[in-house]
């Protein structure tokens, strides 16, 4: 199995996870039909979305795959007035992941996360490890342990 930036940091830290392999469409990275083509919760499997702030601060949301960001609740939690996508382009150079392969963890720099408040209805959450057809499962106290995630309310 690929050793990523994220399994790395998980393991450094002795934080409890677990690797799962996951199949998906190179044209259809859409993380709902992932969830449900491997037998997932769509509930339970949390994208991550890089957007940045007004004055270009970069931030991580990390929702559930099933629902929508809402723009102007991260906006209000991280103190920002705007916030927007960043560019598919510009991901890999900010963050050091590709679309479709990002984690919340081990990111390039240590940007503000924040992760939906549905999180802690779960046992345990699935995100990606960092890379296409990898993800962790892990308990929603410790991903937020291990990249400084702060609960909050973010979708529509």
């Amino acid at each position: 199995m690929k050793k990523t930036n994220a399994l790395r940091i998980l393991e450094q830290q002795g934080i409890p996870h677990r690797s799962l392999n996951y199949a998906y469409a190179e044209e259809d990275l859409n993380a709902t039909k992932i969830a449900l083509d491997n037998g997932l919760d769509p509930a339970q499997l949390f994208k991550t979305l890089v957007l940045q702030n007004e004055q270009n601060q970069v931030l991580v949301a990390v929702i559930p795959s099933d629902q929508n960001l809402s723009l102007k609740a991260l906006a209000q939690c991280s103190k920002s007035k705007k916030v927007q996508m960043v560019a598919v382009k510009d991901l890999l150079n900010l963050t050091g992941y590709i679309r479709g392969g990002c984690s919340p963890i081990g990111m390039k720099k240590a940007f503000p996360v924040f992760l939906d408040e549905t999180a802690i209805l779960w046992p345990e959450i699935f995100v990606n490890a960092g890379t296409k057809g990898l993800l962790i499962g892990i308990e929603p106290e410790h991903l937020s342990r291990a990249c400084g995630a702060v609960i909050a309310e973010l979708v529509e």
